[in-house]
């Protein structure tokens, strides 16, 4: 589960360093940084999830 998760952080990184990169992809930037946060927050909630169970 932690290797799809790392996996998915490390795209959402780098379309959020391309869309910063390139002055016209700056909302692909925005949406990288989101979806970077929100796999973040869904990982670590299941992890938490699973110790807490």
């Amino acid at each position: 589960m932690w290797i799809a998760i790392v996996i998915l952080l490390v795209i959402w990184a780098i379309l959020a360093i391309v869309g910063f990169v390139f002055q016209g992809l700056l909302w692909l930037g925005v949406v990288g940084i989101i979806l970077f946060l929100g796999t973040l927050i869904v990982g670590l909630l299941r992890q938490w999830k699973r110790q807490h169970a």
